[in-house]
């Protein structure tokens, strides 16, 4: 939280673009109402649109632009709120994942709780002269191989 990464900048394009498809598209926002200012046309290649038609004037995409910022500077602050105050059980999360590799709904509700969280149900431990240091593995279930990297 206290240093800049690009961990997160995949997730920063997408909520970008949700957030101009809110204004855009959508109408979800008190400035501009609910109008439709751009529109995607033409063929569909690699996954990237071919042509945008934007159906506006220049002030009003400095308003589309403020809107973005003001919807993605809200919910930044939200997360960012949010993840402070929940420090404890982000770090809980955390650590029960590198232990266990996995997560289940009862060590959701442990962690929540402020609880320790309990090993998962298709938890095996294995032996201590195991020597790998690792608290165990998830159960193999029959009909099912293991993968290998």
């Amino acid at each position: 939280m206290n240093q800049m990464t690009t961990g997160a900048s995949n997730d920063f394009e997408r909520a970008t673009q949700i957030a101009r498809d809110m204004v855009t598209r959508y109408g979800m926002t008190n400035e501009l109402g609910p109008m439709v200012y751009a529109e995607n046309e033409g063929e569909v290649f690699l996954g990237r649109s071919v042509t945008k038609t934007t159906n506006m004037s220049e002030s009003t995409m400095k308003k589309v632009d403020d809107e973005v910022r003001s919807i993605i500077d809200a919910q930044y602050s939200l997360a960012r709120k949010l993840i402070e105050e929940n420090a404890d059980k982000m770090h809980a999360m955390a650590h029960a994942l590198m232990e266990w590799e996995t997560i289940d709904s009862d060590q959701l509700d442990d962690i929540m709780a402020g609880r320790p969280p309990r090993p998962p149900k298709d938890w095996t431990p294995r032996t201590p002269s195991s020597g790998d240091g690792s608290g165990g593995t998830p159960a193999v279930h029959p009909n099912t191989s293991p993968t290998t990297a």
